[in-house]
């Protein structure tokens, strides 16, 4: 518990100054924790339906948003939603996981590890509802690629662009409107329907490559780090051609679909990979 109760106080210490940095929009969130319920074991599905809170109606993705909504009420959790780094592609904890007055372990990746072993302490202080809330937000986040963005634009919140004809930013392109421009196109502005196409990419596209995508070796925390490895490259990516007062239309857009909708994917196993071992100690996912 030395470590948790440290770490806290960091966290604590962590909130004024934090530079804004909003998450994957609601829907997002929501297909992150929804795909991840359907691969959760039977004794993992119960573990997380015993601490949800009321409002959830046992449905975790109802609440995969809450941590957004908490950003004024504790001001500490605004750094630990991303994990911004240089321009050079790549994450390094020692170097990269800090807030703006250089307190450490106050970044996204810390904040995996944190709210994990929590969980797994029957013993912890913590609120185990609040820990399971912020656990299930930061996995998503991390799986934002913006959210390993660049240090100096903060993750593209300062890069104006226009989205199409609307005014926006690069990291709002990001979390938002790329899922919006999607479920109009293609799924009838209908969430379940973009899901149920993700679940089948899944199942099908994807199916050589899900192992490997839970697939974690360390017994004392998560793998968080190469989720924010992937995503740092990932942002690369997102930054090239874009300039301030940019407009982002059809190329763009057809580029970044299917990156957002394969870190929806990757989040939503790579959570139900880490409830699995927390409540049910088995890091293989079992689907249902």
């Amino acid at each position: 518990m030395g470590l948790l109760l440290l770490l806290h106080v960091v966290l604590v210490a962590a909130a004024a100054g934090a530079p804004a940095a909003q998450a994957w929009g609601k829907e997002g969130h929501y297909m992150t924790c929804k795909i991840a319920d359907g691969f959760l074991t039977k004794e993992a599905s119960a573990g997380v339906k015993a601490l949800l809170p009321s409002s959830a109606n046992g449905e975790l993705a109802e609440v995969c948003s809450w941590a957004d909504s908490q950003r004024f009420r504790y001001r500490w959790s605004s750094p630990l939603h991303f994990a911004d780094t240089p321009k050079d592609c790549k994450f390094s904890y020692a170097r990269d996981c800090h807030d703006t007055k250089g307190n450490k372990d106050a970044c996204v990746v810390g904040a995996i590890n944190n709210y994990t072993a929590a969980l797994q302490d029957p013993s912890t202080p913590y609120n185990r509802t609040e820990s399971l809330m912020f656990l299930a937000h930061f996995v998503g986040d991390v799986h934002q690629p913006l959210h390993c963005g660049h240090v100096d634009d903060l993750g593209g919140n300062t890069i104006l662009v226009r989205w199409y004809k609307r005014k926006s930013n690069l990291h709002h392109v990001w979390d938002v409107d790329v899922i919006e421009q999607a479920m109009k196109d293609l799924y009838g502005r209908d969430q379940d329907t973009m899901i149920k196409a993700i679940q089948r990419n899944i199942t099908e596209d994807w199916s050589s490559e899900e192992k490997q995508w839970e697939a974690c070796r360390s017994r004392t925390k998560t793998c968080a780090d190469k989720y924010a490895q992937e995503s740092a490259v990932l942002a690369c990516d997102a930054y090239k051609g874009v300039k301030q007062d940019s407009t982002l239309g059809d190329e763009y857009y057809f580029k970044a679909l299917p990156v957002v909708q394969k870190r929806i994917a990757q989040g939503g196993v790579r959570l139900a990979a880490i409830l699995n071992r927390i409540f049910s100690g088995n890091g293989r996912l079992q689907s249902i």
